[in-house]
């Protein structure tokens, strides 16, 4: 690691996003003002196999990263000389995604002679709520969102419930014991027929639906604000056998859609109970789910906690965030150097009980 260079609201920092199958550049000033925000999407690539294929998700991320810088600067207005730093998501994710995005912006960093910080991407969603558009008002400034903070972040791969004293300062109370939201979404949509990705399918099919038809647990694990949403695809599996005739598909999606949410926002509002939070904010890409942040905010609003989230596209994966939480990890504790590491899995935070 290198000196902490001085940073200001005019620095802009370039994130670089490529930690499963969304290849993503963005630039971003003083950690909160976007500039620019480029995502390709590999949906209907991995959209045939019902899921993500990791060799296919990094060879395309290959094809595709520097074009999307490349957008990044010029949606931007920006050479590399008007860039402060560049951050990049080094873990958690897909080893080969990874990769491909870490050796990029090693090579850029190297280059353009500018200072290299690895940003973890659980810590990079954390962010996602603070982000604004010139001249506009962050979710997390107008909702007034105060520390010490509770934050949820829902995804396809992670269901972290993080306790935030202060920025930067992080503590795991409860986790995914086994498949996270989004993928329990994918696997219900997949036995449902509705196609991948599927929390926007199984979102939109349940619009149609009555969320009370077919009786769903609401997961608990006992003594913990941990989650394991596994028994609830096998309940929906159980639902559907011996079923004479077959529930409305939009039912069974309306159903499962809300066993999940009914879940997520228990804990959260417990861990915002035992942490006494003054605020709380929800990323990752199932806080793009219209029902969980009405449900959430309806919580929230009850108990008297600040509540802030993402617009949905900054809730998925992007680059946004990451140039965010880049911005704070290298005024935190300076650059990595060109040795910079991936990993699949990255802890945030160490458990802790409050």
């Amino acid at each position: 690691m290198g000196t902490v260079p001085l940073l200001s609201e005019t620095s802009a920092m370039l994130g670089i996003e490529s930690s499963c199958d969304e290849t993503a550049a963005a630039i971003v000033r003083g950690g909160e003002v976007i500039e620019s925000n480029v995502v390709a999407s590999q949906e209907d690539l991995h959209a045939r196999f019902g899921g993500i294929v990791p060799e296919v998700a990094s060879r395309r991320h290959v094809e595709q990263l520097t074009l999307v810088v490349q957008q990044a600067l010029d949606d931007a207005r920006m050479g590399w000389d008007d860039l402060s730093a560049i951050a990049v998501t080094n873990g958690p994710g897909l080893i080969g995604s990874l990769v491909v995005g870490v050796a990029a912006a090693k090579a850029y960093a190297y280059a353009s002679r500018l200072p290299l910080v690895g940003v973890n991407h659980i810590e990079a969603h954390v962010h996602a709520a603070a982000l604004r558009h010139p001249g506009g008002v962050s979710p997390a400034a107008t909702a007034g969102i105060e520390y010490p903070a509770v934050c949820l972040v829902a995804s396809g791969g992670h269901c972290d419930l993080l306790h935030v004293r202060r920025p930067g300062q992080y503590h795991l109370i409860g986790c995914a014991l086994d498949d996270a939201p989004g993928e329990a979404f994918d696997k219900a949509a997949r036995l449902l027929g509705l196609g991948y990705p599927g929390g926007p399918a199984i979102e939109a099919a349940a619009r149609g639906g009555d969320a009370t038809a077919v009786g769903l647990p609401r997961p608990r694990v006992r003594d913990t604000l941990d989650f394991s949403f596994s028994g609830l695809k096998t309940a929906l599996v159980r639902a559907l056998e011996g079923a004479r005739p077959w529930p409305r598909v939009a039912d069974l999606a309306a159903s499962f859609q809300a066993a999940v949410i009914d879940t997520l926002v228990r804990n959260t509002m417990r861990a915002c109970e035992e942490t006494r939070a003054r605020g709380l904010t929800v990323s990752g890409g199932v806080a793009a789910n219209s029902a969980l942040r009405e449900s959430m905010a309806r919580a929230a609003a009850k108990r008297g906690v600040p509540f802030a989230v993402a617009p949905p596209k900054l809730c998925t994966d992007n680059a946004a965030m990451v140039a965010a939480a880049g911005f704070q990890v290298l005024a935190r504790r300076g650059p990595d150097d060109l040795a910079l590491e991936v990993f699949s899995t990255l802890p945030l935070a160490e458990r802790s009980t409050a």
